[in-house]
């Protein structure tokens, strides 16, 4: 069970995603970001080491609002697999100094969103301890998602999503896509799109309106 601690983080996540995100393909907004924070959610690490974190930003730079997900790891300490993914390092108030992440780098947040949308667990909220977030949305489609995935593989960023290669732990299989959707945009998951499963969750919108949309799915296997 992640415990979220109410503390300080220097620098805090916003100021370290302005700085990181214009750096990426899907970002569309001016030089200097300006962020806000929109929703999101989290999911636990079995292990208990590694904070998982799907956060929504809304940024007002550009000619309109464009809200980005930024799927995010913190850990205790280094972790050399995923340095092309380092986002930044913070001192926190009770931890200490954690290493931050791009999550589709960090195979802990891969594999538990792969265990969510295989019904294997359950997103939580993004602001309390041990209280699941019954407003994020998991469904299975077709054969559904197998057993004992695994990854990241190759991370591809697009303009507007990140695709995070991955296939079973045994590498001698086939793999699928895994699509983390960067630029959010409200309404239903497009059908029939050959996925076999898909998580949908809510943010705000700048107006205090609440919006719901796709924010990651997972292409059906070859069988």
């Amino acid at each position: 069970m992640a415990v979220i601690h109410r503390t300080t983080m220097s620098p805090g996540k916003l100021e370290l995603l302005a700085a990181w995100m214009p750096s990426k393909p899907w970002y569309r907004g001016g030089d200097a970001p300006l962020l806000a924070k929109a929703g999101g959610f989290r999911l636990d690490d079995p292990a208990g080491e590694v904070g998982i974190e799907f956060m929504v930003v809304t940024d007002t730079s550009g000619d309109s609002p464009v809200t980005y997900q930024v799927p995010m790891t913190y850990r205790g300490m280094p972790l050399a697999s995923a340095a092309d993914g380092l986002i930044g390092t913070s001192e926190h108030g009770v931890l200490g100094r954690r290493w931050i992440y791009d999550g589709t780098h960090d195979v802990v947040l891969v594999e538990q969103l792969l265990a969510l949308l295989a019904g294997r667990t359950a997103a939580q909220d993004q602001n309390a301890s041990d209280a699941p977030d019954p407003t994020v949305e998991v469904r299975t489609e077709g054969a559904g998602v197998p057993q004992g995935l695994t990854g990241p593989g190759t991370v591809t960023e697009t303009a507007d999503a990140s695709l995070v290669t991955v296939g079973p732990a045994a590498q001698d299989g086939p793999v699928s896509t895994l699509t983390l959707c960067r630029v959010l945009r409200p309404g239903p998951a497009p059908a029939d799109d050959g996925s076999a499963g898909r998580v949908l969750a809510g943010w705000s919108a700048p107006d205090g309106a609440r919006q719901h949309g796709p924010f990651a799915r997972l292409a059906a296997f070859e069988r």
